[in-house]
Parts: C-alpha cells; structure tokens; sequence
C-alpha cells in the first residue's frame, strides 16, 4: 500500500529546477502538496515578496479568494505559521477562535478544516504550505507531522530554485553588460574613424546623443554599428566591381 507522504516526495525528488520557472516550481509544489496529507482538498503556499504577504500559487481559485481575508487583517492561518514558524491548526471552521474573518470566508466556500505549516529551509522560513479540507477535524494532530514533512522538503526545493533563479539573473545581466560593452566600443571606433576623434571624445558624442534622445547608449552604439554594417559594400559588389 501506497504512503501518500512519501509519494508525494518521491515527486518532488524529479523535480529538476533548472528546468522550470520560478511560477512553475511554486506550480508543481502546490499540485505535490495535494496528495501530502489526507483529506487535504486545495493547497496554497503563502510567501512574503518586498514585506508584503500574499497566496502565490494556489490548487484553485476559490483558495485565492479565502486567503485575502488573511492578509487584509493579518490575521489567519497561513500568516501566522510563515510569521511565527509554527504549525497551526483550525479543526473546524465552524468553532469559535482565532482568524474570526477568514473563518467566515472558508466557511461560506465550504472549507471546514485548515492546516498551515510553516516552509523552513535552513534557519529561513521560505513560505507557508497551507492545505484546506471540506470537512470538520478532518485533520489531526498527527497530520501535523506529515504536512511539515512535506514542507520541510518543499522549502528546500523552493530555496534551491530562488538561488538559481537569483544567480542566473546576475549572470544574464552580467552578460548583457558585457554585451553592451561591446557594441559600445565598436561604435567608439567606427565614431574615431569618421569623425577622427579620440575614444574619449566618441564616447561622450555617444553620452550627448543618449542625453539628447533619451536613450540608452547601448541602444545608439547599436543603431551606428547596424548602420555602418548596412554600409559597408557585400562580396559581391566587390566582386561586380572588379570584373569592371
């Protein structure tokens, strides 16, 4: 017989970052999370971007809708587990307690049981998994164990695929500005031999065009190289020529 938990990480272990976006990870994450623990009907992973907290990725809209009443109070489930690091439990929707307005909306869409655990990889706490059941109690306490199980891992693949993610960042701008640079250049030479200015002169006929314009000086280097490239006579009109 099949363990759901461990079911649900052996697919997180195929998971191969680099073949994914960020939007996909967060994606396959949730989808995995489904089958982590029983009962769970819907899943959302709440995160904090630039201080502010909200579901970026959810099994279903409805979820979406629910989860707005957390961070429009800053009071639920899912906030307090990424804000605390601890698990929390809502047996019933129903039962009077904390998250008074986001029990009211999980109850008028039929979520009657919720659990969030905390997504920590290493000493940060990366996220929020928050899974939501249609029925009453229809976690338990032990189900504690086997969400953040779950999230445990989770966390590191998300952490794993920000890291990435990050790093491939500054490498695309790194060789942008390597890029730039270059055509930069070729425009200071072809600028010095029109002109017969110095490299220092080009550059800030590049600067004064750029000011004047209002556009990047890589974007004029790369408007003079395309136009002294369309300039310059092809083979064959060398060749036409010479047969004359």
């Amino acid at each position: 017989m099949s363990d759901p938990i461990q079911d649900s990480l052996a697919a997180l272990s195929l998971h191969l970052v680099r073949e994914s976006t960020m939007d996909e990870t967060l994606r396959r994450l949730c989808d995995a999370s489904l089958g982590a623990v029983a009962y769970t009907r819907y899943a959302a992973i709440s995160m904090s971007s630039d201080a502010r907290l909200g579901t970026y990725v959810a099994s279903d809209p409805v979820v979406v809708e629910v989860d707005r009443f957390q961070y429009r109070t800053g009071s639920g489930p899912g906030v307090e587990a990424l804000t605390t690091g601890q698990a929390v439990l809502v047996r019933s929707t129903f039962e009077e307690g904390p998250y008074a307005q986001f029990r009211s909306a999980a109850r008028r869409a039929g979520i009657l049981s919720v659990l969030a655990v905390p997504m920590r990889a290493g000493s940060e706490i990366v996220g929020a998994l928050n899974l939501y059941a249609e029925a009453e109690h229809a976690f338990k306490t032990g189900d504690i164990d086997d969400g953040s199980a779950f999230a445990l891992q989770a966390a590191f693949v998300l952490a794993n695929a920000r890291a990435y993610w990050d790093a491939q960042l500054l490498s695309d701008n790194l060789t942008q500005a390597m890029e730039s640079r270059a055509v930069i250049e070729q425009a200071k030479g072809i600028i010095m031999g029109v002109a017969g200015v110095s490299a220092d002169e080009a550059f800030e006929r590049l600067k004064g065009q750029s000011q004047h314009e209002n556009v990047k000086v890589r974007e004029i280097a790369a408007e003079i190289v395309r136009r002294a490239h369309r300039a310059r006579p092809s083979p064959s009109d060398h060749d036409a020529k010479s047969a004359t």
